[in-house]
């Protein structure tokens, strides 16, 4: 056994994640690379966020094709064992597995990282074929040919995380270029390479403007189908593993429903729901909801792709921050785009990065765990504008509508609309929805707000739930343009909008606060730009 060639460490990293009380089987993604092994289609590259279970399967693959382990006790029980050519594959090839986010601590240049890597390298080829006649100052590539020439081996070869060079400090632009060159080198139209399979965050395209890997068939989230519901927990799986957490746990504080709530909201390109694995596994273990993805990457990395207002780009997350879905071109970004100049290239970029997630042509926030995230991004930074404003504004919004003080409630949305454009134009309700979402931020502390939740008869606006202390008021918003507050207060009336906060006939009261109907109306023609709010108090507090 070797350090990069057929090591030991494959099988020990993914025996410990089978033996995890939440462990998912995903063996049946061999059953697409066996087939391609040996072929002209033996370069794949799988690109997914952080922590959506790269590392599990580049593991799971090294722990399977390594012919130094034996993994039949891993394997013999998991779903890759009834499929033809099991037997065949299991630990029958060479494999070379580098962990390329791997180094050492005092490395400061990019030489001294890639002449470690290319080093140890040398010494596993060297000592497991000893009798090869190798150069004294020969390359890992030529001393590969040497190896296949002389004993007609080849390898397989797993890459995990392949980008991660790109994010170290010390490598520099020409490093980066010497880098893919290196790889190109080392893979492409080589005779010894059975199988190459490379993980990544950020597509190639991203890294490689020129042809250097442009063998490699990118697989990613939401342009690839074959690989979807390898990487992340379908609701099948959800299901699973919340019956083994029932199971396991004496007094469960975690609700289905919650799981979905705060960590689904991913898409396969066939349609297929897909929860963020890592949240899902750790809430599970320690029985507690928490924000266990984005704790792991600072929201820098998600202001950073809207920092400039390219197109729109604010108005897009305002929009999103607010529950909505928005239009972009997602689909060319993975396979054309190396900067990031437009307003799709950018949504594109969060979409790789898992801060948002596309469907049917629309982005949007996945989850509660990522729209947490965007709620503490809008409230910090300042150059978001109007944005920033409605979202500082939300404290005294919500403390103005609980007193119902209407008049300090007109004059924060005339303050907001009379400070930018942005979408306080107002040109349907979708954009002053949007808008309230955001001047009542601060309320999701308080509240789960549900927006056109079915209540008596039709849908309502939105409606304020208190989840912290039962004896909170409720509130019922209806939003209307070109009609009066008047007006949104009687509809929330005449269709008995509040009968969800008041229970069935006979039952204790949910909520025992009062429950207040908030009517919030604008006209677009009005050129005082003047928001008109009213309150009425439907039922005094039990």
């Amino acid at each position: 056994m070797g350090f990069y060639l057929n090591s030991a460490e494959p099988l020990g990293m993914y025996r410990e994640i089978v033996n995890s009380p939440y462990f998912v089987d995903k063996s049946l993604v061999l059953t697409e690379l066996n087939a391609l092994i040996g072929t002209a289609a033996k370069y794949i590259c799988v690109t997914r966020p952080r922590r959506f279970g790269k590392s599990v399967i580049a593991s799971l693959i090294g722990a399977y094709y390594s012919n130094a382990c034996d993994a039949a006790a891993v394997f013999n029980d998991a779903g890759i064992s009834e499929t033809k050519g099991y037997q065949e594959h299991l630990n029958s090839h060479n494999v070379i597995y580098i962990d390329f986010s791997n180094v050492d601590d005092d490395c400061d240049s990019y030489r001294e990282y890639i002449s470690t890597i290319k080093d140890i390298l040398r010494e596993d080829l060297h000592a497991a074929y000893p009798d090869v006649a190798y150069r004294a100052k020969g390359s890992v590539i030529e001393d590969l040919q040497r190896i296949r020439q002389k004993t007609e081996q080849k390898f397989i070869f797993v890459l995990d995380e392949w980008d991660a060079v790109f994010h170290m400090n010390f490598v520099k632009a020409k490093d980066r270029e010497k880098y893919l060159l290196f790889l190109k080198s080392l893979l492409k139209g080589k005779s010894y390479v059975e199988l190459a399979y490379m993980t990544g965050i950020l597509p190639i395209a991203k890294y490689s403007s020129g042809s250097e890997l442009n063998m490699f068939v990118e697989f990613t989230m939401s342009t690839q189908q074959v690989f979807g519901d390898c990487f992340g927990f379908t609701e099948s799986e959800i299901d699973m593993l919340y019956s083994r957490y029932q199971k396991n746990t004496e007094e469960t504080q975690i609700t289905r429903e919650e799981l979905k709530k705060w960590y689904d909201g991913y898409h396969t390109l066939s349609g297929e729901r897909i929860y963020n694995p890592r949240s899902v596994v750790v809430a599970l273990t320690y029985n507690q909801i928490g924000n266990y993805w984005t704790s792991s990457g600072p929201y820098d990395e998600i202001f950073y792709y809207i920092g400039n207002n390219v197109d729109g780009v604010k108005d897009d997350i305002a929009l999103m921050v607010a529950g909505e879905a928005v239009l972009a071109n997602v689909q060319e970004y993975a396979a054309t785009s190396t900067n990031l100049g437009t307003r799709d290239e950018i949504l594109s970029a969060m979409i790789v990065y898992g801060f948002l997630t596309c469907k049917d042509g629309k982005v949007s926030i996945p989850n509660k765990e990522l729209m947490d995230k965007f709620s503490e991004m809008v409230r910090k930074e300042k150059t978001l504008g109007y944005v920033y404003r409605l979202a500082k504004e939300s404290d005294r919004m919500l403390a103005a509508t609980l007193a119902g003080d209407t008049a300090a409630m007109e004059i924060i949305l005339r303050q907001a609309h009379d400070t930018e454009t942005g979408m306080m134009g107002y040109s349907n309700e979708t954009e002053l929805s949007a808008v309230i979402k955001l001047v009542y931020l601060s309320a999701r502390d308080k509240y789960d707000i549900q927006r056109e939740d079915k209540a008596g008869v039709g849908y309502v606006d939105y409606i304020f739930y208190p989840v912290i202390n039962r004896s909170d008021d409720c509130i019922i918003i209806e939003l209307k343009v070109d009609c009066t507050a008047a007006e949104a207060i009687a509809q929330i009336k005449n269709r008995n909008y509040m009968r969800r906060l008041i229970g069935k006939l006979g039952e204790e009261p949910k909520y025992t606060g009062r429950i207040l109907a908030v009517g919030i109306a604008y006209q677009r023609e009005d050129t005082a730009k003047q928001h008109e709010c009213k309150i009425e108090v439907l039922r005094e507090r039990i």
